[in-house]
């Protein structure tokens, strides 16, 4: 599980906790990626997810973004 953040952000400080959290609870690893750090090596990924963060992503491939869709992903886990 990845959750793309920015520093400064309060919406993506909620959806890392939460995340922390099922993390605990549901056993995945969160890995927390700043798009603005990452855009050093990598400018397309701010480019793709910068203006809508937070991002989670579920093996790569985006999950939800703005707010952590908790029903959908303990289903998506569960699969």
């Amino acid at each position: 599980m990845t959750l793309l953040s920015r520093a400064g952000c309060s919406v993506c400080v909620v959806a890392r906790e939460h995340l922390e959290k099922l993390s605990g609870e549901l056993g995945f690893e969160l890995d927390v990626v700043d798009v603005d750090e990452h855009a050093l090596r990598d400018p397309e990924l701010r480019e793709e997810f910068g203006d809508r963060l937070p991002v989670v992503l579920l093996n790569g491939v985006e999950h939800s973004y703005g707010s952590v869709d908790e029903q959908r992903l303990r289903a998506d886990l569960a699969m």
